[in-house]
């Protein structure tokens, strides 16, 4: 487990979608694996890259934070991101 003191690293992900659009995913927090919301936040990274890559986008930047924000129980959202030091690493 994460300790509270802990940073959250941040990164970014930039691919082009199956119609060519450049599309650039932030914030998204790099966990442990042995981290209690480790396996949900992949489940739904891989399902969210999924979905802007299979679809044409009308933006070109989507923040996985506000993602997770309303597909994860406020609860563990929290949880998640009560870590109060940030650190941006793209």
């Amino acid at each position: 487990m994460e300790k509270e003191d802990d940073i959250l690293v941040c990164k970014s992900l930039e691919f082009k979608n199956t119609f060519g659009q450049k599309i650039k995913v932030m914030d998204i927090p790099v966990l442990t694996k042995n981290h209690r919301h480790f396996f949900m936040v992949e489940v739904r990274l891989q399902s969210f890259i999924s979905l802007l890559y299979h679809n044409p986008q009308e933006k070109s930047s989507h923040s996985f934070r506000e993602h997770l924000k309303r597909k994860m129980s406020w609860t563990a959202f929290i949880d998640l991101y009560s870590i109060q030091d940030f650190k941006n690493n793209a």
